[in-house]
């Protein structure tokens, strides 16, 4: 095995805040634990929990890196005690629960994937939380079926861009809200059957015509807020409605008497507290039914933009502005 430096650069919280509060620090190089691998970082990815993380608002679970970054791709290069499933060069990506913002960064061997063919390393490095967050819920919890209607607030995020993509894959019709024409446009170009501009159509309306009056069978929002309420209005009979980022507040007054109506199902998720199994599981069906659409170049995460690691403060002041269309990544 290669000699591997003592230390290395990583973007700390210096105290909770606004971007400003990332700072380059220098840390020891962390050691893999038993079945854990050791991943030389060149891309990172920008996800909203890092934004809440570094504001304050969204502690690391118990255990977890106090580091931002919540996804890494790069280079194996050094093997916890019984880690078998990769070998020192691999190329791989992996979700992680806290860390990424670094030149190097521990994961477990079971929930890192080997990068497709058909993706670039920084696409691989937008992937992992994106990919297994629209998994699980669009799939898993929602269980989206060909020929269902999906509805997808924010749907040219990372999170949307994504789901547009999976959800054509498997023969669902699609249709996104998004505040401008650009996003609009980026939305159509990756596969969506409809855009509609919350900020001057009403979705609902919009929603119950492209459908024949029916509604969205799935409904996958991250906005939360006054639009649970929307959402139970334009949510079809024996609708299914996922939340996964409550990013217009996490309290609404709903009228609840439509649950009932319309035998609508809500759920919810957060990715980053499960267990080491419950994430597996979900890589293992991810490797089955996705991975080889992406090696056939079918399906990959849309770049907004890359940032270098010292300038992760752009980074998330390109998040916070709102006008970034896909996944932001840092390169180390």
């Amino acid at each position: 095995m290669e000699k591997l430096p003592e230390q290395m650069t990583v973007i700390g919280i210096s105290r909770p805040g606004g971007p400003e509060v990332l700072v380059p620090e220098t840390r020891p190089v962390p050691a893999p634990g038993p079945n854990e691998i050791l991943i030389r970082v060149a891309v990172a990815g920008v996800n909203r929990p890092d934004v809440a993380q570094r504001s304050g608002t969204y502690p690391p679970p118990p255990g977890a890196s106090d580091l931002p970054g919540l996804e890494v791709a790069g280079e194996v290069v050094a093997l916890g005690e019984g880690a078998s499933q990769y070998k020192p060069g691999d190329k791989v990506m992996s979700l992680v629960s806290g860390g990424g913002y670094a030149q190097y960064c521990v994961a477990h061997e079971s929930i890192a994937m080997r990068n497709p063919a058909g993706l670039s390393m920084l696409e691989a490095g937008a992937t992992p939380e994106t990919l297994m967050t629209v998994w699980h819920n669009v799939f898993e919890r929602g269980g989206l079926k060909a020929g269902e209607t999906l509805l997808i607030h924010g749907g040219s995020s990372g999170i949307g861009t994504m789901a547009i993509q999976l959800a054509k894959a498997f023969g669902a019709k699609v249709i996104v809200t998004v505040g401008s024409k650009d996003k609009a446009d980026a939305c159509l170009r990756l596969g969506a059957d409809h855009a509609v501009n919350y900020k001057t159509q009403d979705f609902v309306a919009e929603v119950k015509a492209l459908t024949g009056g029916t509604g969205a069978d799935l409904i996958l929002d991250m906005v939360g807020g006054d639009y649970i309420e929307k959402n139970y209005d334009v949510a079809a009979i024996d609708g299914r409605i996922v939340q996964i980022a409550f990013l217009g507040g996490a309290k609404a007054t709903v009228n609840f008497a439509k649950l009932m109506v319309k035998r609508l199902h809500h759920t919810g998720s957060t990715l980053r507290p499960r267990s080491i199994a419950d994430k597996a599981a979900m890589v293992g069906a991810i490797e089955a039914r996705v991975l080889p659409l992406m090696r056939e170049g079918r399906i990959k995460p849309l770049i907004d933009s890359s940032f270098p690691l010292d300038k992760a403060a752009d980074a998330h002041r390109r998040m916070e502005t709102g006008a970034h269309i896909g996944k932001i990544v840092l390169t180390v």
